[in-house]
């Protein structure tokens, strides 16, 4: 008897240039083949994507677009599951409409019998309480519920699901390797003699573009009391881009030398060996963060969303300041601290990093089990 292959769509914000979103259907997708090799189950994945082409050839998968209803009923009834993740995809904060895409999405498939598995989601914030029900009805039909924190966890009890029925788990980008399986060194490391380079991941968020100043007041003071140099990492196109080049406009003319922007980069492993090779991040992205701390990097987190708050909690660590208070004396404080420390936060982190990576993987290790075992049944 062959191994057997499934069929596994995969729904979540796919194809819309966010480097953080798509090192998640990266993450997911190497996982699954992981554990799939493991257990005697090949999955051939169908990602749902608004922009199919790109998908298909940026990851060599077959790709479907998630808005056009006969293409995601097709992929749906030929598929053998559905994964919903991970991501923050159950929110309201940024739409109305996104719980209810989602939330259909998954109810489509299982009106087609089709198993789901909720992959590492964020959950929350849920402002409508109209979704709370929504949200529980759908997820106790699914065969496997796993968040990536114990506030998502915590919201969907104050749903009403049974505890019981739902496994923290980190974020699956925690797990996502290196190309190659490219080994993590620090190239601006307190014996290399080289300048150390300060990561930057920003983004619009304050009307009056008040956390972007702040960013760039402390980032020149660093600049002022060390050698430091800055490299922007831009992780949403092209917004990111025009956050960073905002902050190195404030930077002035003295530091322009020491400033560079890592343009164009799409693919998600790309932007992780750039997040490994800075001596320390500043981030605003979620994804910033999590790449900086599954390649061993200290990070500063700026909080626009509890989302930050939560991950930096893993860590033991809180955020520098919020886009709500930013600070720039708090950012600059914080930044100079680990640049003269960076390898005792990295051993300091070392243990509780290395089981968030080790963990990252449970979610498709029971989905490949599962059919591991539906398939022994036969």
């Amino acid at each position: 008897m062959g191994t057997p292959v499934k069929r596994i769509v995969l729904s979540g914000y796919y194809g819309f240039n966010n480097s953080g979103d798509e090192a998640v259907l990266q993450s997911i997708l190497l996982a699954l083949q992981e554990q799939g090799e493991r257990q005697g189950v090949t999955f051939h994945p169908v990602v749902l994507s608004v922009n199919p082409a790109e998908t298909a050839r940026t990851y060599g998968v077959e790709s479907a677009h998630r808005m056009r209803p006969m293409e995601l009923w097709k992929a749906l009834r030929g598929a053998d599951g559905l994964i919903s993740g991970g991501g923050s995809l159950l929110q309201d904060e940024t739409s109305p409409k996104t719980i209810p895409y989602y939330l259909g999405v998954i109810r489509l498939a299982q009106l087609l019998g089709k198993p789901v598995f909720v992959y590492s989601q964020g959950i929350g914030p849920v402002h409508r309480p109209k979704f709370f029900g929504w949200i529980r009805s759908a997820f106790q039909r699914c065969r496997v519920v796993t968040v990536r924190d114990e506030e998502s966890k915590a919201l969907l009890q104050q749903m009403g699901l049974s505890g019981s029925e739902v496994e923290v788990v980190p974020d699956p980008v925690m797990g996502m390797p290196l190309k190659n399986a490219a080994r993590h060194r620090d190239p601006a490391g307190a014996d290399s003699g080289l300048a150390p380079v300060i990561g930057v991941s920003v983004r619009f968020w304050n009307k009056d573009r008040s956390e972007l100043d702040a960013a760039a007041e402390a980032l020149r003071k660093v600049m002022e009391e060390t050698d430091a140099v800055v490299r922007f990492l831009p992780f949403h196109l092209p917004s990111d881009e025009e956050a960073s080049e905002y902050v190195a406009q404030r930077l002035g003319e003295t530091y322009k030398h020491r400033i560079s922007i890592a343009k164009g980069v799409t693919h998600p492993q790309d932007m992780l060996a750039e997040t490994a090779s800075v001596s320390v991040l500043l981030g605003m992205r979620l994804h910033s963060l999590i790449y900086a701390a599954g390649r061993y990097v200290p990070m500063v987190g700026i909080s626009y969303d509890p989302k930050i708050d939560q991950f930096l909690n893993r860590l033991s660590m809180q955020a520098a300041c919020s886009t709500q208070a930013p600070n720039a004396a708090a950012i600059a404080e914080t930044l100079l601290h680990l640049l003269k420390s960076r390898e005792a936060w990295r051993e300091d982190k070392r243990q509780v990093i290395e089981r968030l990576k080790s963990e990252a993987h449970r979610p498709a290790e029971r989905i490949a089990a599962f059919y591991s075992k539906a398939q022994g049944r036969r």
